[in-house]
């Protein structure tokens, strides 16, 4: 019995969601172009659980790139109207669209000239009809057995709190870059790394010359502790590798004469490169690919950059 209400939740929770495709039409298009007119934020308010959801869609607009912040109704007019300034813009949530601490504040969001957008699930409600721009969030019936809490309605709410966010992304030409910088923290923010954040520079790089003596590449190989070096030539571009491997396969067939030998004759041409720019998950999927355990990053005239190696990764916990 209990699987069995909870299949009849999620059909007419999903069915909710897509009776919305037919309304993303002509105003939802006002909405996004009303949002993006705001030259502030954008005002989310709510009672109850609709202001739950509006703070998740506040959320979902602040992370994305478009300021915002939730505002709860009964604050509001009790003192925190305060919040609502020139230039912002504000979303109202009301599945009845007769909420009357949201409609207290529609005269106040008139008075400061907030755009107001509402999102309703009744089309000729007060608040429908004082909006600037309304999304009709309707649905046929809440999934609550006894039709009393809301299930459905906060689910349509929600799916249409993300179609406008994400139409927002799209329409600011908002980038992988634009949301790394709002989210620096936690595991999104590490996958959101860039090369050039973890990659080792400067003196940290094992950097040898095309004739550089074998024994001293050892030694810079020893020094900098990453079990290879780089092979540039005289203008600092990458003309090869040595790796552990490579010094063990050149003791196999060489023995003890390897140290007489150049770099240039021991590297390894065209190693694995990468550019600074590239996500970090980017570069362990080509070290898991390629079986390698660092990569040489390079610019545009191939001069090398840096080395990222597997142990960087790690310590940012991506792995």
């Amino acid at each position: 019995m209990s699987r069995e209400t909870a299949r009849k939740v999620l059909e007419i929770e999903s069915r909710a969601i897509l009776d919305l495709l037919p309304r993303i039409d002509a105003g939802f298009d006002r909405a996004v172009d009303l949002v993006l007119a705001c030259a502030g934020r954008v005002v989310v308010t709510g009672m109850g659980k609709s202001g739950l959801i509006g703070q998740k869609i506040s959320a979902t607009l602040a992370s994305t790139g478009t300021p915002s912040l939730f505002l709860h109704p009964a604050e509001a007019i009790h003192g925190d109207l305060g919040r609502i300034v020139k230039g912002d813009a504000v979303l109202a949530i009301s599945h009845s669209g007769d909420t009357e601490e949201i409609l207290a504040l529609v005269p106040q969001v008139k008075r400061l000239g907030a755009p107001l957008l509402a999102m309703t699930g009744q089309p000729r409600s007060p608040l429908a009809a004082a909006a600037d721009v309304h999304l009709d969030v309707s649905i046929r019936e809440e999934a609550c057995p006894l039709g009393l809490a809301p299930t459905a309605s906060t689910t349509a709410a929600l799916a249409m709190g993300d179609a406008l966010a994400m139409a927002l992304v799209e329409r600011r030409g908002f980038t992988v870059d634009d949301f790394a910088v709002l989210h620096p923290g936690g595991r999104l923010g590490k996958k959101l790394l860039r090369v050039e954040d973890l990659m080792r520079t400067g003196d940290a790089v094992p950097r040898v010359g095309l004739a550089t003596a074998m024994k001293d590449a050892l030694f810079e190989m020893t020094g900098k502790r990453l079990g290879l070096t780089t092979v540039v030539d005289g203008d600092g571009r990458v003309a090869g590798i040595i790796s552990d491997g490579d010094v063990r396969r050149q003791l196999e067939r060489h023995g003890y004469a390897l140290l007489d030998k150049t770099a240039g004759e021991c590297m390894t041409r065209d190693p694995v490169v990468i550019g600074r720019r590239e996500l970090a998950t980017a570069a362990l999927d080509v070290m898991e690919a390629r079986k390698i355990t660092s990569l040489l990053i390079v610019d545009g005239r191939g001069a090398v950059e840096g080395v990222l190696h597997l142990h960087d990764l790690w310590k940012t916990e991506m792995i």
